[in-house]
């Protein structure tokens, strides 16, 4: 892993004023997303201890039902979870290899609001809604 050299304000924001994904952006972004998959384990770690406690024993049908509801959903919350632990990770390489912040498709800035909102995004909005629409498109035929 790259270190960095980089000690951000504690109050630092990326600003459009600035040079796109100039060394603070990078290292803000970076400290973001390492956040965020530290929280996504925590919670998964969570996760998987209530599956282990809770058993489907429930002597009533309503209680079983229910509890079986409740873990499916555990199941489902973690499994996005760990999708999106996946995206990060790529994230994090892109920093590390100097593309972070660019298209994917086009190679042009992605926007500081777009990975503000979604620090995993990889194509611009332009980009994004083209691919939407295509989507679209394939799914009605």
């Amino acid at each position: 892993m790259v270190e960095t050299s980089v000690i951000l304000p504690p109050d630092y924001r990326p600003s459009p004023d600035e040079e796109y994904m100039n060394e603070m952006q990078i290292e803000y972004f970076r400290q973001k997303l390492l956040e965020w998959k530290k929280a996504l384990l925590a919670q998964s770690q969570d996760t998987l201890e209530d599956l282990r406690q809770g058993g489907l024993n429930q002597p009533d049908d309503l209680d079983r039902a229910s509890l079986e509801t409740d873990k499916a959903l555990d199941l489902r919350t973690k499994d996005r979870a760990r999708k999106l632990i996946s995206k990060i990770n790529d994230a994090l390489k892109r920093i590390e290899d100097g593309t972070y912040g660019y298209c994917e498709e086009t190679g042009e800035p992605i926007g500081l609001e777009r990975l503000e909102a979604r620090p995993v995004a990889t194509l611009s909005i332009e980009a994004q809604e083209r691919h939407e629409r295509m989507e679209k498109t394939y799914n009605e035929d």
